[in-house]
């Protein structure tokens, strides 16, 4: 499902920032150290595209994917034998019920103060994409930021192996275009290579465990109370290593890094710990 897009300057900011590095990179790093007309500058050059229309094509989808409505018909079923756990609130035990949206949430769903309604299973509102990461767009999401690690980190190799060729040229030729070019590459391949990889740990260890970063803080919570209480604290939609990573990216493999996801489902529902129980037991 489409979204409407409104424009956002953080959105544009990002637009910048590819489009920068992605021309740096190709007519001046790569063009510097190996020449764009050569054969490993040619290699480097369409390698180093297919990535970042990789990126670009999964922050557009990021972007315009909505990341799941709630029906306005839903309606959480108690009595539903397939389905025996249910959320409740906190306080009172009653089924998860949205107050702004006037209707009941399922489970995982969140109501984002931004997009003003509840998102199925929602991660997070994220002003870089303009748009909730949730449950049909969290993929897309998570893949755009396999590519944007992979992208900065290969640019910022780049940049330095260009500076390493012929130094004594490079104090001839290199003006104060290229010198601005590179200190502005530099200043913003480094720290944006480390916050990136510190955000795709961060969600490979969500995926890992079939969380998301609203249930991280909320299971931080359970956890203590558990503890306190004398009890064991374990999240319900945790299945195991590689089948929480199927569930999230895919049974295919070969799929885990393309913005295909045909496996989802509706959101509405989720397999937990407990029905794998069950029917390990039978």
């Amino acid at each position: 499902m489409k979204r409407a897009f409104s424009f956002s300057p953080s959105v544009a900011v990002v637009v910048l920032a590819i489009s920068f590095i992605y021309f740096s990179t190709i007519f001046i790093f790569i063009d510097r150290w190996f020449g764009l007309m050569s054969s490993p500058g040619i290699m480097n050059a369409v390698v180093f595209t297919a990535v970042a229309l990789m990126c670009i094509a999964n922050y557009v989808l990021a972007i315009f994917t909505d990341p799941g409505r709630v029906p306005s018909t839903y309606m959480p079923d108690i009595e539903d034998s397939e389905n025996p756990i249910h959320e409740i609130k906190r306080k009172g035990g009653d089924l998860r019920y949205c107050q702004k949206c006037s209707q009941y949430k399922p489970p995982r769903a969140h109501h984002c103060r931004v997009c003003k309604r509840c998102i199925l299973r929602m991660d997070h509102h994220c002003i870089w994409i303009n748009n909730c990461v949730g449950h049909e767009n969290y993929k897309v999401f998570f893949v755009f930021v396999v590519y944007a690690v992979v992208s900065c980190i290969y640019s910022l190799v780049l940049l330095v192996g260009s500076l390493t060729i012929d130094p004594s040229k490079d104090e001839q030729q290199i003006g104060s275009p290229f010198r601005t070019v590179y200190v502005v590459a530099g200043l913003l391949l480094i720290p944006l290579s480390m916050a990136l990889s510190v955000l795709l740990g961060w969600h490979v260890y969500l995926i890992l465990h079939n969380k998301t970063t609203i249930e991280y803080h909320e299971g931080v919570r359970a956890m203590w109370l558990a503890e306190k209480g004398g009890n064991v604290y374990s999240h319900p939609y945790d299945l195991g290593a590689f089948e929480n990573l199927t569930t999230i990216l895919g049974p295919n493999i070969l799929n885990w890094i393309c913005p295909m996801s045909r496996h989802k489902g509706s959101g509405l529902r989720f397999q937990t710990a407990y029905d794998k129980s069950i029917s390990t037991s039978k």
